[in-house]
């Protein structure tokens, strides 16, 4: 009888230890990143977690639309990047088949929209409004970042409505690094320019740039970011499932793992594992309820692969 209880009470702690521990299938948790900076380095802390953890990882860099197309898919299991109020049009079909699972907010207090020299705004350039009688100050041009963004769809859109007054404005395309370059080399020689910036950024943050005002319902404002999921994917994959809705992050934590990607062309994965280093407290509400893949203790996991 004595062996029988031992057995019995050693049975039940195993099965509390692996409570949450996932099936083979969900071993790899496959990523979208879409090539924007915060979302590299957020995306590679949780790689970063989830190794330690015992899964692997693979993040394949695609545009917004393919991102979602592919958790529609059930090719993508996770992205960090669902930009809100922006990607409200992108998001729609999406919400109303219930195909992606909205996981929920990672990162508060952000910021989306359209910016000039803080010298334009004190010219008198301070919204929207105010844009298309210095046309040729700004030579018929405003700036955005890749191809497929839903920014440079909302730039379009407001080049596109006579009540904006922008006729015969551009849109410029280019990657976050090429607008960035165009905005720095503009403002060392004090010329005007117009372009699509977002906060956390530290490059941005650390420009004179303001924030242009009026943009009513298009998207540009405060923002939040939302983590999304293939649809179900917490319910097939629980422990995962859960270490991505616990993923949590705020403005000085990307921008000090952005600034050495940005500033000094660190790899993100390893700008991520350097500051993840020197706060592992930071893990610690990500480990809530989660455990090693095999259901181990995912605490002490994560500290030994810091620890290397």
């Amino acid at each position: 009888m004595i062996k029988q209880a031992l057995a019995v009470a050693s049975a039940l702690v195993l099965c509390a230890g692996s409570a949450y521990a996932d099936s083979e299938s969900c071993k790899t948790v496959r990523f979208a990143d879409v090539g924007w900076t915060d979302i590299q380095v957020t995306t590679s802390s949780a790689t970063i977690v989830l190794e330690a953890l015992g899964y692997k990882t693979e993040v394949t860099t695609i545009s917004v639309p393919v991102a979602l197309a592919s958790m529609k898919n059930k090719d993508i299991d996770v992205f960090l990047g669902n930009w809100m109020p922006s990607m409200t049009l992108e998001m729609a079909p999406y919400n109303a088949e219930k195909s992606v699972d909205t996981v929920g907010v990672n990162l508060d207090d952000a910021g989306y929209g359209l910016v000039v020299p803080q010298y334009v705004a004190d010219a008198g350039v301070k919204s929207l409004a105010d844009i298309g009688a210095n046309k040729d100050k700004f030579k018929g041009k405003i700036y955005g970042i890749d191809p497929g963004d839903e920014g440079n769809r909302i730039i379009t859109e407001m080049i596109a409505d006579p009540k904006n007054n922008l006729s015969g404005f551009e849109l410029i395309e280019s990657s976050e690094a090429g607008m960035l370059t165009e905005a720095e080399k503009a403002m060392a020689k004090n010329e005007w320019i117009i372009f699509l910036a977002w906060t956390p950024h530290p490059i941005m943050a650390s420009m004179k740039i303001h924030y242009l005002d009026g943009m009513g319902d298009s998207g540009f404002g405060s923002a939040k970011v939302y983590t999304l999921s293939r649809a179900g994917y917490a319910k097939d994959c629980p422990n995962a499932g859960r270490l991505v809705g616990n993923l949590k992050f705020d403005l000085a934590l990307e921008s000090a793992m952005m600034g050495p990607v940005l500033n000094d062309g660190v790899d993100p994965k390893a700008s991520a594992l350097a500051w993840l280093k020197a706060n592992p407290d930071a893990i610690k509400p990500w480990l809530q309820g989660v455990t090693t893949f095999d259901g181990g203790d995912a605490a002490a996991a994560v500290s030994a692969a810091l620890a290397k």
